[in-house]
C-alpha cells in the first residue's frame, strides 16, 4: 500500500477527512496537492503540516463547487505537479431543514455543492488522465446517507446516492483506461463538518451506540481506505 512517486489532488484539504487523506498519502509516499477554497483559514496550515512530515506538497485555493474553479485547479495542478494520478474529491454542502420547510435555493445548492460539484471536477482529471496514459485512481469521499435517509437531509442524502450512482457509471466507462472509480462512505466522523452531532454527549453517545465499532469515526480511518484504494494493493477494485 505504497504511493512512491504518485500525484494525489484532494479537494476539501484544508482540515477534517481531506487534511487526513493528505497526511496519509504524504506518509506513503505521494506528493499531494492541497485544495481549498478561496480564503480557506485551513489550507496554510495544513501545507505546513505536510511539510513538517517532511513531505511534498502544492496548495491552491480554487471553488471546487464551480466548472470554471475546478478547471483552474486542475490545470493549475498539472503545472505545478507535472501530472495527476489521483484524485480524491472531499467536497459537500449541507444545510438541514425539514423537507416542508427547506428553501429551494439552499435545496439547489446542497445539490450543487455534493454531488454536481463532483463531475466538475472528476471530468478533467479524468480527461487528463486519459490523455496522459498510465491509468489513474478517482476516488469520491461519499456518504453513507447515499443509502440511509435521515430526516432534515433530504438534499445531501439525495446527493451522495447520485453521487455513487455516477462513480459506479464512470467506473464501467473508465476500466478501459486503467482508471479506477470508487467512493468511500463514511458513518459520523469527527470533523467539523459533523461537529453538531459529536460535541453534543448525548448526541455523541447516542450516535455511537448504533455504530457497529461504538465510536465515531477519525479522519485516519477513512484516510487507511483512501490509501488502498489509491495503491496497487486496490488495483482490481472499481465501482
Amino acid at each position: 500500500m505504497r504511493l512512491d512517486g504518485k500525484v494525489a489532488l484532494i479537494t476539501g484539504a484544508g482540515r477534517g477527512i481531506g487534511r487526513g487523506c493528505a497526511e496519509a498519502f504524504v506518509d506513503a509516499g505521494a506528493k499531494v496537492v492541497l485544495n481549498d477554497r478561496p480564503g480557506s483559514p485551513d489550507l496554510a496550515g495544513t501545507l505546513e503540516e505536510i511539510k513538517t512530515l517532511g513531505g511534498t506538497a502544492w496548495a491552491i485555493e480554487a471553488d471546487a463547487f464551480s466548472r470554471q474553479g475546478c478547471e483552474q485547479l486542475v490545470e493549475t495542478a498539472v503545472q505545478a505537479a507535472g501530472r495527476i494520478d489521483i484524485l480524491v474529491s472531499n467536497v459537500a454542502f449541507s444545510r438541514r431543514a425539514d423537507f416542508l420547510d427547506c428553501d429551494p435555493d439552499q435545496f439547489e445548492q446542497g445539490v450543487q455543492g455534493t454531488f454536481i460539484s463532483g463531475f466538475h471536477i472528476a471530468q478533467p482529471v479524468a480527461r487528463h488522465m486519459v490523455e496522459r496514459g498510465g491509468g489513474g485512481k478517482i476516488i469520491f469521499i461519499s456518504s453513507v446517507q447515499a443509502e440511509l435517509p435521515i430526516a432534515r437531509c433530504a438534499p445531501y442524502g439525495a446527493s451522495k446516492a447520485a453521487l455513487n450512482h455516477m462513480a459506479e457509471t464512470m467506473s464501467v466507462e473508465l476500466c478501459q483506461h486503467r482508471i479506477n472509480v470508487n467512493a468511500i462512505a463514511p458513518g459520523v466522523v469527527k470533523t467539523d463538518f459533523a461537529r453538531a452531532l459529536w460535541e453534543d454527549q448525548k448526541a455523541h453517545d447516542r450516535t455511537a451506540a448504533v455504530t457497529p465499532m461504538r465510536r465515531l469515526g477519525e479522519p485516519r480511518d477513512i484516510a487507511g481506505a483512501a490509501v488502498y484504494l489509491a495503491s496497487d494493493a486496490g488495483a482490481w477494485m472499481t465501482g
